[in-house]
């Protein structure tokens, strides 16, 4: 509440008196914003959900590009991790992380 952030007018309804506004669309897209990362690295990112088998953990790695890693213990919502990129999908648009830990 209260805060600043850019948005795009989505559509204008006279008759009613309202406007929708989205900011997704400002994120870039899957690809655009996959070209910041390299497979083989090490990055930031914020441990997100964790899938209901505890199968693994989503990382959000930017505001629109989520990959998902191992399940670690003790990775709690909003934590910040560090994640070595594991592959890159590009025609499934999945990106497959490992927790790191030195």
């Amino acid at each position: 509440m209260g805060q600043d952030i850019k948005v795009m007018v989505k559509d204008i309804d006279k008759e009613n008196n309202r406007v929708s506004f989205t900011y997704k669309e400002l994120l870039g897209t899957w690809e655009d914003n996959i070209k910041e990362f390299k497979q083989g690295t090490v990055v930031k990112g914020i441990a997100r959900e964790t899938e209901k088998a505890k199968n693994g953990i989503f990382i959000e790695l930017t505001p629109n590009l989520v990959g998902l890693a191992e399940y670690k213990d003790n990775i709690e919502y909003g934590q910040d991790v560090n994640v070595y990129i594991k592959k890159i999908i590009p025609e499934k648009k999945k990106v497959k992380l490992l927790i790191y830990e030195e």
